[in-house]
């Protein structure tokens, strides 16, 4: 045997090991930790919806669809059809629906006009868009407060300035009357749902900026250039080139916004009418009021998660749908 052979018959080759799917068990304990989190509230509100209010004391375990039935057709079916929490469905979903639409609608030509600017600019106004953010919810709506107030805000500005005898003289006093938005004397915003969509489309309207800077940033500019250099005004462009490349991202900004202000309670307290409260109200009364009934609370917050989850799964259906 030659010296070449030997060295080839003394190297061993490894046999071919399948390929086994290892997972560390730090990330078992982390994912376990999430799924914990995350579920195990869902499911005590699920469990304590099905519960029973005893009379003049607290409440009970139980498997009733009592609750259920209380929300959706009221508490003395079958003798009596009663609408009010389905109407307050209404509203959470009505107030959401206009306030993120609204926020959009104002967020996406300022985000667009803001990515045209210079690097520092850009960062300039990032950095003070993310520091409102540190505002609770609290301090905004008591900000809005004072600003819509009939005695310090804007209806004393209309007065003073002569803006509310402008209106009655022109006839538009009396449309803002039927609009709720005034008095017999002057113009009133607390209660109004204008007020009250103003105000939830300006707590989510800094997430709006956020959500749509990057798919804006990221825009094909040399699209834009050849639009305009084939004679297409900014209209144009804007309507056949940045909002069909930009329709996903919007559609998946509203559906968060809407999402999160289905729960917004401070702003509905103080601006909407008391014939017009969500149903998140209706949860924090039901649950710390006076009634102290968790389950009916329970079961109108599970009511109100699964509305959102239905609005989610059609605006995932509508995205892969509307995806080329």
């Amino acid at each position: 045997m030659t010296l070449v052979s030997d060295t080839q018959a003394a190297v061993v080759h490894p046999k071919p090991q399948s390929a086994r799917f290892t997972v560390s068990v730090p990330a078992v304990v982390l994912w376990t930790v999430i799924l914990f989190l995350c579920l195990t509230p869902f499911l005590l509100v699920l469990a304590i919806s099905f519960g029973q209010k005893i009379e003049g004391a607290s409440w009970e375990w139980a498997f009733t669809f009592a609750n259920y039935e209380r929300v959706f057709v009221g508490a003395n079916w079958p003798e009596e059809f009663t609408a009010l929490y389905l109407q307050r469905l209404y509203y959470s979903l009505f107030y959401a629906v206009i306030a993120a639409l609204l926020a959009i609608l104002t967020a996406f030509p300022f985000t667009y006009l803001m990515t045209r600017l210079s690097r520092r600019a850009q960062s300039a106004w990032l950095v003070f868009i993310l520091s409102s953010l540190s505002l609770s919810e609290v301090f905004i709506v008591m900000g809005w407060d004072v600003l819509l107030s009939n005695r310090s805000g804007l209806p004393m500005v209309f007065k003073e300035t002569g803006l509310t005898d402008w209106l009655k003289a022109n006839g538009y006093f009396e449309t803002m009357r039927e609009w709720g938005l005034a008095n017999p004397r002057n113009v009133k915003f607390k209660t109004s749902v204008f007020a009250t969509v103003l105000t939830m489309a300006y707590l989510v309207w800094p997430y709006a900026v956020i959500l749509l800077y990057p798919p804006l940033s990221r825009l094909d500019r040399s699209m834009i250039e050849a639009s305009q250099t084939m004679g297409a005004g900014p209209w144009t462009v804007m309507r056949t080139v940045i909002l069909p490349t930009m329709r996903l991202p919007l559609l998946g900004a509203t559906l968060l916004l809407f999402v999160f202000l289905l729960g917004v309670y401070v702003a509905v307290t103080v601006f909407a009418e008391p014939a017009k409260q969500t149903m998140a109200v209706s949860v924090y009364e039901a649950v710390r009021g006076n009634t102290l009934n968790a389950p009916f609370g329970s079961a109108q917050a599970v009511v109100l998660l699964c509305t959102a989850a239905i609005f989610l799964v059609a605006g995932q259906w509508i995205s892969r749908k509307s995806a080329p």
